[in-house]
């Protein structure tokens, strides 16, 4: 077994470990583990992977979190359906469309650097977020619950897109709009936000098993690792605070954006 294949099974555990920690920020990960310590094809079988695996991921956290009463139902149908509904479509019929080269004028786009140019962008953004983000406070009360309509079906839209072009679960965009926009507590809206991206995951990935010829064995191991993590980090979210944890991981998650961006285009 070579040294990148034990660092990517690593990986795998560590996905599992962020989602059951802090609800999100280890899906942004599976993408890059998969691409350069497994050397899956980026454009196409790499996003295809990974929303599987951090789907049969996010699904077992999320059952987990339903069993404590973690989990707003209402929210995950108002904000799921059109993101689960965008998802596949963006992975059965957008996805394919795009050419393997985009003419820019003079300038050629080819469609990896496309994926993991926004994908390393995404990262960014994510680390941005979990660096700047807020402390939770345990004793916090959920307020009554308000649904801008409008707004959560724009997000559901936009996150169901960028989860089907680049195979991440979108938890640091889903997060912040349920606490916003549905006024959930940051520990329910953690819950019903597992549940979200495990369903549009999943769902995205029915439309790339119909078409793609998948390594099931390689598929199975890292999902079984990364559902491990999750486990463990479920049962250490109860006595670790899961905002220590997030500053210093998306300080490493804007690093790996930055490698991957210069990394692509040089």
């Amino acid at each position: 077994m070579e040294l990148l294949e034990i660092l990517g099974y690593v990986g795998a555990l560590a996905v599992g470990l962020s989602l059951g920690l802090i609800g999100g920020g280890g899906s942004i990960l599976t993408v890059p583990i998969l691409v350069y310590l497994f050397g899956t094809e980026a454009s196409e079988y790499a996003p295809a992977y990974s929303l599987f695996i951090v789907g049969s991921t996010a699904l077992i956290g999320g059952v987990q979190k339903y069993r404590e009463d973690l989990v707003d139902l209402r929210t995950f149908f108002v904000f799921g359906i059109p993101a689960i509904i965008t998802v596949y479509f963006t992975r059965h019929n957008l996805v394919p469309a795009i050419p393997e080269t985009i003419h820019l004028g003079d300038f050629e786009l080819s469609k990896r650097l496309l994926v993991m140019g926004l994908f390393a962008v995404l990262m960014v953004v994510a680390s941005v977020s979990m660096i700047k983000g807020r402390k939770e406070d345990d004793n916090e009360k959920e307020e009554e619950l308000k649904y801008n309509y409008p707004l959560i079906l724009l997000e559901g839209i936009v996150v169901g897109v960028l989860t089907g072009l680049v195979g991440a679960g979108g938890g640091f965009l889903i997060i912040p709009a349920l606490v916003k926009l549905s006024k959930l507590s940051m520990k329910k809206a953690v819950g019903t936000s597992l549940l979200i991206i495990a369903a549009k995951s999943l769902f995205g990935f029915i439309g790339d098993a119909q078409r793609l010829d998948l390594d099931w064995s390689l598929l199975l191991i890292i999902s079984a690792l990364a559902i491990a993590g999750i486990f463990i980090g479920n049962r250490l979210s109860r006595s670790i605070p899961g905002y220590k944890l997030k500053k210093s991981f998306g300080w490493f998650v804007l690093v790996m954006g930055v490698f991957i961006l210069f990394k692509e285009i040089s």
